[in-house]
C-alpha cells in the first residue's frame, strides 16, 4: 500500500430483520434487509496490522474487539495498516452493528493485502468476528450486511453458515426505523427465552415455526410486490414475539404509534427485550419521520430493496 495514497475504505450495511429474528437460531427462514447506514473501516500504512479504538471503550469493549479483529487480521495475512472505525449505527439496538464492524473490517483488511474482496469472501471471513462477538450467531447479520441485499436466509442449527436466497422487488420497500429506550443485553433476553423454550419446548416449537412460515410468506409477498401483504405478515410476526416474551410496553407503544401515522405493518427488529428498534413498512415514510423527529423521537428511514428514484 503507497504510503501518499488515499485510505483504504471498506463499508459493512447494518441490518433489520422484517420477519424471524430468534426462529432463525432454531433452523427457521428469516428475512432481513441491509440499512443505508452502517459502519466505514479505514486502513492507513503501518508497522503493523492494529485495530485504533476510542478512549471511550470499557477495557472489557476493547479487549473483545481487538481479539475480534486479530482473529479475522490472521486469516487476511495481517497486512501492514491500521485500521479506524467510524460508526453510522446505534449500538446494541438490533440494527446489526457488529455484524457491520465484522464485515467492515474484513473488507479493508482484503483490500489492504490485495486480496479476494468479493462479498462472499468477506462474508465467509467476517462470520470469524461474529463468533468471537457471538459465538454461535445465526449468520443472517454479518451475511446481510456483506451482500447488501434482501434476503429469505436459513441456518441448519449445527452449521456454521447458511443457505439463502437473494429477493427482488418490484416496488420500493421502505422502512421507518424507531429507536426506543435502552435494550436489554441480547445475552439476557435470549438466554431467558432458551429457558422457557426447554421447559415448554412443544409450545415454542410451535410459534419458532409459525414465524419461520411468515418469513416465506413475506418473501413471496415482497417477490409479488404485495407490500400490504408483508405488512399484515409483520404485524403477525410482532404477535408472536410478543407472546414469546420478547416485547415491552414501550416497543408495544411505538408498534402501535407507527401503525397509527400509516404503517402497513410494524414490529420490533432484533433480540427485544424492554427497549430497541421498532421498524414501520411504508410507501412514504418521510411525512412519519418529520412527525416523530418533531415528537423528539430518534428515527430515519431506509429503502431495504425494489427500484430506486433517480
Amino acid at each position: 500500500m503507497n504510503a501518499r495514497a488515499a485510505p483504504l475504505e471498506g463499508f459493512g450495511a447494518g441490518k433489520v430483520i422484517l420477519l424471524g429474528e430468534h426462529s432463525v437460531v432454531y433452523g427457521h427462514p428469516a428475512l432481513a434487509g441491509p440499512l443505508s447506514y452502517g459502519v466505514t473501516a479505514r486502513a492507513v500504512p503501518a508497522k503493523r496490522c492494529q485495530l485504533s479504538l476510542p478512549g471511550t471503550l470499557s477495557r472489557p469493549q476493547r479487549a473483545l474487539l481487538t481479539r475480534a479483529f486479530q482473529r479475522v487480521a490472521t486469516l487476511c495475512g495481517e497486512p501492514g495498516v491500521k485500521v479506524t472505525l467510524e460508526s453510522e449505527l446505534p449500538l446494541s439496538m438490533g440494527l446489526g452493528s457488529s455484524g457491520a464492524l465484522a464485515v467492515a473490517s474484513t473488507r479493508v483488511l482484503l483490500k489492504a493485502a490485495g486480496r479476494d474482496d468479493s462479498p462472499q469472501e468477506v462474508a465467509r471471513l467476517a462470520l470469524e468476528m461474529e463468533q468471537e462477538f457471538h459465538g454461535t450467531p445465526s449468520g443472517v447479520d454479518h451475511t446481510t450486511s456483506a451482500l447488501e441485499k434482501l434476503l429469505l436466509y436459513k441456518r441448519t442449527p449445527g452449521q456454521s453458515t447458511g443457505r439463502l436466497k437473494v429477493l427482488k422487488s418490484p416496488r420500493p420497500l421502505k422502512v421507518l426505523v424507531a429507536l426506543v429506550g435502552d435494550r436489554s443485553p441480547t445475552k439476557h433476553t435470549v438466554g431467558a427465552l432458551r429457558e422457557r423454550q426447554a421447559r415448554w419446548p412443544e409450545r415454542y416449537t410451535r410459534l419458532f415455526k409459525q414465524i419461520g412460515t411468515l418469513a416465506a410468506e413475506g418473501a413471496k409477498a415482497v417477490e409479488d410486490g404485495d407490500l400490504e401483504a408483508l405488512g399484515d405478515a409483520m404485524n403477525v410476526n410482532q404477535g408472536l414475539l410478543a407472546a414469546l416474551g420478547l416485547s415491552s410496553p414501550q416497543l408495544e407503544d411505538m408498534v402501535y404509534r407507527l401503525r397509527g401515522l400509516g404503517a402497513l405493518g410494524a414490529k420490533l427488529t432484533g433480540a427485544g427485550g424492554d427497549g430497541g428498534a421498532v421498524i414501520g413498512l411504508f410507501l412514504e415514510p418521510e411525512p412519519a419521520v418529520k412527525k416523530l423527529l418533531d415528537d423528539g423521537v430518534r428515527c430515519f428511514s431506509s429503502q431495504l430493496a425494489g427500484p430506486r428514484a433517480l
